[in-house]
């Protein structure tokens, strides 16, 4: 880790306080674009590392020209999705191509503790910083490399992205109406999910190197990690040989719990249990519905598909469909799994989501507010900050080459003569 004084500089560079975050003192650089890289550095970024981004001075990250698009004050624009993704971080240019701009990013490495990158496997390898070459400058060095489909396997080369992870991850073909064609989850999960299982892997690399002196590679496959998230399908196939297959909102086994219409949209009901079964036929039925048919009263028999499809599914359609998701969810959300089917303006809107700050609004000079998704994790010592500012390219470049790396002002400006940097304005 930097010392106190140098973490102090550079928190002050990215407008932070330095003495918050589990994760202070801990410098990453992220050498990532799109999603899946940048997610990853921006929890660890949330959780108090000074994460540096580091981008092609001609060829940047290209999510920061993804819409949607905020105006600026002298008619420049700005990516929200780029910001969503990238706060908290300082920005530094390099061109990795040119012997100076690798030896630069070596001069940051010696002083890091985790480098985060997602190029197909073999690229920085190409470029003579690869895992071999930094471990030899930085034993200590935590470097994580998320990629496609990992690196090592059959598939290791292969370009990829979310949706390669979504179809040879299996998700793909789960996903759909029964009967259907398979459909992609409506986000991109494979991105999302490895860069979560990258910041796991990061952190308890990071405790390893602690005690040990002794850094590692975090190896990280956007396949592997979606394959993980098909809940019972893999133990469904190898204990009794059956194929997941796309179930709509139904799940494989569990009845009732699915989305059910109602008078202004659609609620999920989860009542399956026996506990929940009773409480529901009591809240929603007739009287004496629930004594009136003894043969549901075991979840096993709410289980069978025809049983279910003929007699259980009929009566919770009838429950619901005179009520709004309002209505539905006052009457029963507190006392069973019920809740509203939202859309995004209804979750942002949500008092319940603004409780738990998971909106959280960012000024950017010349552009206004952005409103982003918070932190889902909430730690009471050393909360996560979640209302830094995405830099602008290069913005933090001088700054770091001179305080991280060592650099004096007319080095720096050779490389920037040269091209090997660059910065806005």
């Amino acid at each position: 880790m930097i010392d106190e004084d140098l973490r102090a500089r550079l928190a002050d560079l990215g407008g932070h306080d330095a003495a918050q975050g589990s994760l202070a003192g801990v410098v990453v650089v992220d050498v990532t674009r799109v999603v899946a890289g940048p997610y990853c550095s921006m929890v660890l970024a949330d959780l108090g590392a000074t994460v540096i981004k580091v981008e092609h001075p001609d060829d940047p990250d290209y999510t920061r020209t993804f819409p949607p698009m905020m105006s600026g004050d002298d008619g420049a624009e700005m990516s929200g999705f780029f910001a969503q993704f990238n706060r908290n971080k300082l920005g530094v240019t390099l061109n990795l191509r040119h012997a100076e701009g690798a030896a630069t990013l070596e001069r940051l490495v010696a002083q890091a503790d985790v480098v985060v990158e997602n190029f197909r496997p073999g690229t920085m390898d190409r470029l003579g910083i690869g895992y071999e070459r930094l471990r030899q400058i930085n034993p200590r060095l935590v470097y994580a490399a998320l990629s496609g489909y990992g690196q090592h396997g059959p598939y290791s080369a292969r370009p990829a992205y979310d949706n390669s992870a979504q179809a040879t991850g299996g998700l793909w073909s789960m996903n759909g109406a029964p009967d259907g064609p398979p459909i992609r989850v409506g986000t991109i999960i494979g991105d999302l999910s490895a860069s979560l299982y990258g910041v796991i892997g990061v952190l308890a690399a990071l405790r390893h190197a602690e005690r040990t002196g002794e850094g590692q590679l975090v190896d990280i496959s956007q396949q592997d990690s979606v394959l993980t998230l098909t809940e019972n399908a893999v133990v469904s196939y190898t204990v009794e040989g059956k194929v997941a297959r796309p179930l709509g909102n139904q799940h494989p086994f569990v009845r009732p719990y699915e989305a059910f219409a109602c008078k202004d949209g659609f609620v999920f009901f989860g009542g399956y249990t026996d506990k929940f079964w009773k409480i529901s036929c009591e809240l929603f039925g007739e009287p004496g519905e629930f004594e009136r048919d003894p043969g549901l009263h075991m979840m096993a028999a709410r289980f069978d598909e025809d049983v279910y499809r003929e007699r259980v599914r009929p009566i919770v359609e009838r429950w619901f469909r005179d009520r709004t998701k309002d209505e539905l969810e006052r009457l029963a959300g507190d006392l069973v799994p019920l809740s509203a089917v939202k859309d995004i303006g209804e979750v942002v809107e949500d008092p319940h989501i603004a409780a738990r700050d998971m909106i959280v609004d960012t000024e950017y000079d010349g552009f206004g507010t952005l409103r982003a998704f918070g932190s889902p994790v909430k730690l009471d010592v050393t909360p996560p900050r979640t209302r830094g500012a995405a830099p602008a390219m290069g913005q933090h470049t001088a700054r770091v080459l001179q305080d991280l790396a060592g650099m004096e002002p007319d080095e720096i400006e050779r490389l920037r003569r040269s091209g090997t940097i660059a910065w806005a304005g």
